[in-house]
């Protein structure tokens, strides 16, 4: 398209109220049962600001039905049963954008999908440049979409008119961009991929959701720690506190102490007043600065971040350096078994070490780049990177019975009926 993108910036039935009541959910329902066809889904979270991740507002739309916003705590206090939704619009597919971002938290409610359309594992599947919803709009639809309002304490009551139109205009255009996708799917044969993509993501998105083995090993930068045991005591028992303290406050971690002040402290490993005074980010509450509304968003937590005093830093830092050698934390090791683990990903290690485990695994990259380049897929869509590395990492990959060895690492069927004839050829 040459023209320039159409901005729209109101859902064109207008903006819609949030509904908090049971008459007013029960009233939804039957307003989707009486309508037809697939139905448009989003949710929007706080997890920025309050400590959860749970659903905040959910938005749905269906043709015939309009959008809805629905307020899932003001519901879920008034005990709706979010079963009468599920078989208000029972046999239809729903559409999401980036639905792991979404379908656990509907999971947690009750909510359950019969079947999924996701619009940006379609965008990557048909080879977009692009995947955010404003952009595969923009692509499909030449329309680009008001998008001021992305990282909004969604957690805050009542929810303005602009807000409300934000997160009605994020499900406004996801029926059209179902029809056009799927067409364009079709025609590219691309189709049944898809559809295993998205029963992929529907299983995996309601399933049991994996916990981080080692939680606090999620701190940003944690691996400059690597070799330094007492440094990860540090980094360790801050991010507890910091856990703890944000779980009963009911606010973020990050406006309790920020990952880069953690890191900072484990590094420094401040033993006298003046040493942990000397590092601010410790003696002051977490200011976050946007130059928007999102200060005044963030502003309203400061109440909380005083009540947690500096000392409370300083006492946890103490307690760790005071720690036995024998009770120091070390940085898990990385598993690296028959490619059943993970194969490291720098060349570097594999070129140094292995140099004939890098030339296969470079032999068995051109070759997926060139289905990739036939079927005009991006290689990491036609297979994740971490199985052809972790297929080559194995002492004899020549033994593998290639396409039993991508399944059980987690490859889609047309993945594999696609690349494993080629993929044993160039491993022989």
């Amino acid at each position: 398209m040459t023209d320039e993108p159409r901005l729209q910036t109101e859902p064109r039935g207008g903006v819609p109220d949030v509904t908090s009541t049971r008459r007013g959910f029960e009233a939804v329902c039957d307003r989707f049962a009486e309508a037809g066809g697939s139905v448009a889904a989003d949710a929007e979270r706080a997890s920025g600001y309050r400590y959860g991740h749970e659903d905040w507002l959910i938005q749905f739309k269906r043709e015939g039905a309009g959008i809805a916003l629905l307020d899932p705590v003001a519901l879920g206090a008034e005990g709706v049963d979010w079963n009468r939704f599920n078989r208000a619009v029972s046999g239809a597919t729903w559409i999401l954008h980036d639905s792991l971002q979404d379908l656990p938290g509907f999971s947690d409610l009750g909510l359950h999908p019969d079947a999924l359309f996701d619009t940006e594992i379609a965008a990557r599947l048909l080879g977009l440049h692009r995947f955010g919803l404003a952009a595969v709009t923009e692509h499909y639809l030449n329309i680009t979409l008001a998008k001021e309002h992305s990282a909004a304490d969604w957690s805050y009551r009542p929810l303005p008119r602009d807000w409300r139109n934000y997160a009605a205009l994020d499900v406004e255009l996801l029926i059209e961009l179902e029809r056009l996708m799927r067409a364009d799917l079709k025609r590219q044969g691309k189709l049944e991929w898809a559809e295993e993509e998205f029963a992929h993501a529907l299983s995996e998105g309601t399933g049991p959701q994996r916990e981080h083995p080692v939680p606090w090993m999620r701190v940003s930068r944690i691996t400059v720690l690597s070799h330094d045991r007492r440094g990860l005591a540090i980094a360790k028992a801050l991010w507890e506190e910091r856990d703890r303290l944000a779980r009963r406050y009911d606010i973020a971690p990050s406006l309790l102490l920020a990952d880069s002040s953690i890191i900072e402290a484990a590094v420094k490993k401040p033993r006298n007043a003046r040493e942990f005074r000397a590092i601010r980010s410790l003696n002051e509450r977490v200011r976050m600065h946007t130059g928007g509304e999102q200060d005044k968003m963030f502003e309203r937590y400061a109440s909380i971040q005083r009540k947690v005093k500096p000392s409370v830093w300083r006492q946890t830092i103490q307690q760790a350096l005071g720690l036995r050698p024998s009770e120091l934390p070390t940085m898990p090791a990385s598993q690296q078994d028959n490619g059943q683990g993970n194969a490291p990903r720098s060349m570097k290690i594999w070129e140094s070490r292995h140099p004939r485990r890098a030339e296969t695994l470079k032999r068995v990259r051109r070759a997926v780049n060139q289905i990739a380049e036939d079927t005009r897929t991006p290689p990491e869509i036609i297979i994740r990177p971490q199985i052809i590395r972790n297929l080559c990492w194995t002492d004899d990959p020549r033994s593998r019975d290639v396409a039993a060895f991508l399944s059980e690492q987690g490859a889609r069927d047309w993945q594999v009926k696609l690349i494993a004839a080629s993929v044993s050829r160039v491993i022989m």
